[in-house]
C-alpha cells in the first residue's frame, strides 16, 4: 500500500476580499505572503509564523455559519501560543476582538476564540505540559 503523508502543505480559505484578508493575517499574526498569481481578486499563499500556510483566495459565495463552530466542516484554526495571557495584549493592541473568556481546552490547556475580518473562526491555545498534544 503507498504510505499517505500526514503533513499538512496547505490550508485554503476562500474569501471575500483575498487581498484584504491576506493583508490581515501579514499584519495582525505576523505571516509573510510568499506566493501571488498577480490577478484580481488574487490568490496568495501566506505562512504563518511557525507552521500552516495558507491558500487565501475568492469566493463565489459567503455564509452567516462560517463562525459558527458546531457547523458541520472544518471550523477553526488553532495557532499555538506559549503565554495566552501575553499574546492576547499583543493581539488587542492589533485590533483582534475577543468572542468569548479565556476557557479549558480539549486536550488539556485553555483556548481564547476570536475571528478573522470576513467571520473564519481562529482560536489560541496554550497546551500543558501534560497534555497529550503538547
Amino acid at each position: 500500500m503507498y504510505p499517505i503523508h500526514s503533513a499538512v502543505e496547505h490550508i485554503g480559505l476562500a474569501a471575500l476580499d483575498p487581498a484584504a484578508l491576506a493583508n490581515w493575517y501579514c499584519e495582525v499574526l505576523g505571516a509573510r505572503e510568499i506566493w501571488n498569481n498577480g490577478e484580481q481578486p488574487p490568490a496568495v499563499f501566506i505562512a504563518l509564523t511557525g507552521g500552516p500556510v495558507l491558500e487565501i483566495y475568492p469566493t463565489r459565495i459567503a455564509v452567516p455559519q462560517t463562525g459558527d463552530n458546531r457547523t458541520g466542516g472544518w471550523r477553526h484554526l488553532a495557532l499555538r501560543v506559549p503565554n495566552l495571557e501575553t499574546a492576547q495584549r499583543e493581539l488587542s493592541r492589533r485590533g483582534v476582538v475577543w468572542n468569548d473568556p479565556i476557557k479549558p481546552a480539549g486536550g488539556g490547556g485553555r483556548v481564547l476564540f476570536f475571528a478573522d475580518p470576513e467571520g473564519n473562526l481562529l482560536h489560541l491555545v496554550e497546551r500543558t505540559a501534560d497534555s497529550p498534544l503538547a
